[in-house]
């Protein structure tokens, strides 16, 4: 079941309540993201006839437009929509009123997909060439794609992100998912080394579902979504959107407080990289949006409960996410300040939070449900999210202030108001949220899943919300274990700023990326422990391909009465000496493929060893040979080279230099 909102609809509904407080002018439409229709059967080129496919799915071609869009962005600083002309995904399916989203993009288990990605941007001859350092952004229309998350061929025509579509190319990705590939929530954008920043910033990123519909049996695990089917689901893709209006000169418009400034009339635009520099997204007045749409109201029903599949597909900001119960009805006025706006947090939206359940990360399933009342997005982080409202009425949708070294700003600001939760009466329920949604499980169980898995289903969901029949990875125990890896992220300020990842845990070894070099070689069927460090500021740890399992989380000054370190990830700990974070808690043996990477230190110079936190993961590498790279997910920093090239080889290979790197097309 699909969620979308009418914008009459909901405005009646609310002047027939108490919610009328919201006043009309503040209620914005919020719908799933419109999925990319399929232009049909890519022709053959061959005189033979073709085998039927699969399934009538099967073998796909769509066909994603990159373009100038003219759209429109609320600017609650204003009152008033601000036009915008900037980077975007379109294609079939997509309406000239459509917000600013990318398409969805739905796949199946076993299924081929061919995406042609066509690049109508105007010209742009940054992209012709190598500049003598590619570390400096560039190329701004110039693209690829990148489907994060999925278990797919990195090389050729799959999901290779050293290729750069320059403006006027058109190519057809292809994407084979394995039959046996987890469903999830995953995620596209753009990812072409020099302007990845500068377009995911210009909304080029939309939500990748895998759906799958594969029961458990007594061999074999089976895909969460038939335990939720036909439960509500909303898809939300936020992304911070940092426009900016200009003046004849070429600069920023700015009010007196520095944030952006936008008159009638005005265009907003992206136009460089240095427009959304370190630590300025909280200066510029801008808001997270949700599926192009700011400050929305979402509508809910009492007691129902919800699939919300939650993506960060922005690179600016770190999001906390929090649902808490209005305590009035009062009315936050159009282009409020900074100050009002806290006041009116502090007055109106209740200090306690609900609890939502959450039951994947990165698309990955959990083994077992976890209570959030504050949800930790970095970019590039999914989680799915079980949601029932108690009580009708309104709520307040926060993004709580995180630790300064958890926050991605380093800006530890108060609760920021991201929109509201209209919920109509319904069925209301006084039990914990967990209890009601496992109960709403075990129904589901008995009643969705087959005769010979019932018992067991329900009996997992009962023992705390465990998932034992949907998990899609075994546990990587330490007999399984060949070989290890490290992994340093570092500022080098020592002269012109370099971003720079190492192969060890001395930052002396650190290095910018080079395009040309092969920086790790690994084994095809090798499962390896990884241990990663950040030396300089906090960094989101991604890397292509093959997920990894979190093992632990230390910090030097996290230790037990014995002395022993505590382990941050699991379930309960106190993220010391950071008790405003916890961010940690609970990813013990969890599966991700994004991960954030903390140092507490924030200042010029070598981060003392205290203050560095060390993360240890685990991963296999399966079925895919070929090129891909690791980077840091603060985009900017990708671009500017916090980023490696990785490949995997077969077992028998030389550990040299492998093939020459084919990167921007230039070959």
């Amino acid at each position: 079941m699909r969620l979308s909102i009418s914008v009459l609809a909901l405005s009646l509904a609310l002047a027939a309540s108490p919610a009328a407080a919201l006043q009309n002018a503040a209620v914005r439409e919020i719908a799933n993201p419109p999925e990319l229709e399929a232009e049909g059967k890519p022709p053959s080129l061959m005189l033979t006839a073709e085998a039927a496919p699969a399934s009538p799915t099967d073998n796909r071609l769509l066909d994603l437009k990159v373009e100038m869009i003219s759209s429109k962005l609320y600017n609650p600083n204003t009152g008033r929509d601000d036009r915008v002309l900037l980077r975007g995904y379109t294609g079939k399916g997509m309406l000239p009123d459509t917000p600013l989203v990318s398409p969805e993009i739905e796949i199946r288990p076993g299924e081929t997909v061919r995406i042609s990605l066509d690049n109508q941007l105007p010209a742009d001859p940054t992209c012709l060439g190598h500049p003598a350092n590619m570390n400096i952004p560039h190329c701004f229309n110039g693209t690829n794609l990148h489907t994060h998350g999925l278990w797919v061929n990195p090389a050729g025509n799959g999901d290779n992100v050293l290729l750069s579509i320059n403006p006027g190319v058109s190519f057809q990705y292809e994407y084979n998912v394995p039959s046996d590939h987890p469903s999830g929530t995953f995620w596209y954008h753009t990812h072409r080394h020099g302007s990845t920043a500068l377009q995911v910033s210009s909304g080029m990123a939309g939500a990748l579902i895998i759906r799958g519909d594969r029961m458990p049996t007594p061999t074999a695990n089976g895909d969460i979504d038939t335990l939720l089917k036909g439960m509500p689901e909303r898809v939300l893709v936020m992304q911070q959107i940092q426009y900016a209006c200009y003046d004849k000169a070429g600069t920023i418009q700015k009010n007196k407080d520095g944030s952006y400034l936008c008159n009638p009339g005005d265009v907003g635009e992206i136009r460089n990289i240095d427009d959304f520099g370190p630590g300025n997204w909280g200066t510029t007045g801008r808001y997270t949006s949700f599926n192009g749409v700011v400050m929305p109201t979402f509508r809910a029903t009492q007691g129902v409960v919800e699939r919300w599949r939650m993506i960060h597909g922005g690179v600016r900001d770190t999001i906390k996410l929090t649902f808490a119960n209005r305590l009035d009805n009062k009315v936050l006025k159009l282009g409020a300040t900074p100050a009002e706006i806290d006041k009116f947090i502090e007055s109106s939206c209740a200090k306690d939070s609900l609890p939502i359940q959450l039951i994947a990360a990165d698309g990955l399933t959990l083994a077992q449900g976890q209570a959030s009342r504050g949800t930790v997005f970095q970019p590039g982080y999914r989680f799915d999210a079980l949601v029932a409202f108690p009580e009708a009425g309104l709520y307040c949708v926060l993004d709580m202030p995180n630790s300064e070294s958890g926050s991605l700003n380093r800006d530890a600001l108060g609760r920021k108001l991201m929109g509201y939760v209209e919920v109509a009466k319904g069925t209301p329920f006084t039990i914990n949220p967990k209890a009601y949604v496992r109960a709403q499980l075990i129904d589901r169980a008995r009643t969705l899943m087959p005769g010979n898995m019932r018992d067991a289903v329900a009996a997992s969901l009962t023992d705390e919300m465990k998932f034992t029949q949907f998990v899609p990875h075994p546990t990587i125990g330490d007999d399984e274990l060949t070989g290890t890896q490290e992994l340093t992220f570092r500022i080098d300020i020592n002269g012109p700023t370099q971003f720079e990842v190492g192969n060890t845990l001395n930052s002396a070894d650190t290095r910018p990326y080079d395009p040309a070099r092969i920086d790790r070689q690994l084994p095809l069927g090798g499962v390896e422990e990884w241990t990663l460090q950040s030396h300089f500021v906090s960094h989101p740890f991604h890397i292509h391909v093959n997920p990894f399992q979190i093992v632990s989380i230390t910090n030097p000054r996290a230790k037990n009465p014995d002395g022993s370190l505590i382990d941050l990830s699991l379930p309960g700990q106190a993220d010391i000496p950071d008790p405003a974070d916890g961010q940690y808690a609970g990813l013990h043996g969890v599966w991700k493929d994004t991960l954030w990477i903390k140092s507490l230190f924030a200042a010029p110079g070598e981060a003392p060893p205290g203050d560095i936190y060390t993360v240890k993961v685990r991963t296999r590498y399966q079925r895919y040979i070929g090129e891909y790279v690791l980077h840091c997910h603060i985009l900017d920093h990708e671009d500017q080279g916090m980023m490696q090239n990785v490949e995997v080889v077969l077992p028998q290979a030389p550990f040299g230099k492998g093939n020459p790197a084919v990167m921007h097309g230039s070959h």
